[in-house]
């Protein structure tokens, strides 16, 4: 790996920890959907909302993949593909002003011609930025200068099925381990990794990774892996590997693929896929494991869109990405659909207080009511342009998004300040 310092003597400063920066509240953003990985923006909406006209911050050109970006500090880090190498980069959030860069080589192919970059969020964790590949290397280098602290192409020793379009969930951290749904051979579908040295601590499963993220659950004060792969939930325990639970859901059909993100929490897991099968709302039972509350190909179909939730209701994108999908508002406990949105095409879903918001395909940044008294839209502004798929981060009222050619940062709210 090379990287190239900025040689300014920048120094990081761990914003969630001190919680302040310049006056501001931030959370940051250091993951796959977020502070806590389920799309949920933390702090309240100020009172004074959204700004009436966008401030755009900055824009870059970049290289190609479906990965999104991550925010810590006063840094944004995004991982994409330029030539035959995964180029890991970071700027100054406010400026754009590019800090340092770390590459890998890659030979990875889309067998549809669809796109070779990255699919994977990278994450942020003590100082490290982890990132994995489209042929599964996961690398972990410093936030401070990019610099290399180990890097192994797991896809290769492992043995990972290429699948349909490459290896997409984003790394997971629990119990100080580094987790990634792999889908390699030998019982290495889940791997946990030492942050540190990059030795492997465990692996699980036999079973092929599909494209949803690892996500964790607390279960009676103990938390969990939960995984949804190729062929359905599993529930893991973090410190050694072993299978607590599963469910088996997937599509008969082989050109199918799992890959919206599990919605999991103390009372439940909520998975949902395409190809005719569905949502399946999974309950804990006493003894740990899972059990259906409800299960129907009616209520919600996401193709590959994680949904969101606020409190006992789920909002995510129905329907097929080329066939024009819709969002939803759907009852948890019963299934029962409250409201639909019209045909949106397909995006990504934040949620922030009782707002919804939602970075379509198309590019327009979309702000929408989440009540359970019909849609209602607020207000949209074009932002990027069509094929946006990279999950975006939004903290400190500022947008961080890209499609596939430009990587922004603009101002959309003010920012949120504390009670």
């Amino acid at each position: 790996m090379r990287f190239f310092p900025n040689g300014l003597g920048w120094r990081w400063i761990p914003v969630l920890a001190a919680g302040w920066l310049c006056g501001v509240l931030r959370a940051d953003w250091p993951q796959f959907m977020g502070p806590t990985r389920d799309g949920v923006v933390a702090g309240k909406i100020p009172a004074g909302g959204w700004l009436t006209t966008p401030e755009p911050l900055w824009k870059l050109e970049v290289g190609r993949g479906f990965s999104g970006p991550v925010v810590v500090g006063d840094r944004a880090i995004l991982h994409h593909r330029q030539g035959n190498e995964e180029v890991l980069e970071a700027v100054d959030r406010e400026t754009g002003r590019r800090i340092w860069k770390a590459v890998q080589p890659t030979a990875y192919e889309d067998d549809f011609g669809f796109d070779d970059g990255p699919r994977a969020t990278p994450m942020v964790q003590d100082g490290v930025v982890y990132a994995f590949g489209a042929e599964g290397r996961l690398t972990a280098v410093r936030l401070s200068d990019g610099s290399t602290v180990w890097s192994r192409p797991l896809g290769r020793e492992l043995k990972a099925a290429k699948g349909f379009f490459g290896i997409a969930p984003s790394p997971l951290w629990i119990s100080g381990r580094v987790v990634v749904q792999l889908g390699g051979s030998d019982g290495a579908g889940v791997v946990a990794l030492d942050p540190v040295t990059g030795r492997e601590l465990w692996r699980a499963t036999s079973d092929e990774a599909g494209y949803a993220s690892p996500v964790v659950a607390k279960v009676a004060g103990r938390e969990r892996v939960v995984i949804f792969n190729r062929e359905g939930v599993r529930v893991l325990d973090p410190e050694e590997g072993r299978v607590l639970g599963e469910v088996p859901w997937r599509a008969r059909m082989q050109a199918s693929v799992n890959g919206a993100t599990p919605l999991a929490g103390g009372d439940g897991v909520l998975v949902t896929t395409s190809y005719g099968v569905g949502a399946n709302w999974l309950v804990w039972a006493p003894d740990g494991s899972l059990r259906s509350k409800w299960s129907n190909d009616e209520s919600l179909s996401a193709h590959f869109v994680t949904p969101v939730r606020r409190g006992a209701q789920v909002y995510g994108f129905h329907g097929r990405q080329e066939q024009g999908a819709e969002i939803r508002c759907v009852d948890l406990e019963t299934g029962k659909v409250r409201w639909e949105s019209p045909r949106l095409g397909t995006g990504s879903l934040l949620i922030w207080g009782d707002q919804l918001l939602a970075l379509l395909e198309s590019g327009e940044w979309l702000v929408a009511k989440a009540g359970t008294d019909g849609w209602k839209e607020l207000f949209r502004h074009q932002v990027l342009g069509q094929g946006t798929r990279a999950v975006p981060a939004f903290d400190g009222g500022i947008l961080f998004a890209r499609d596939k050619s430009r990587w922004v940062a603009m101002r959309l709210a003010k920012d949120p300040k504390p009670e």
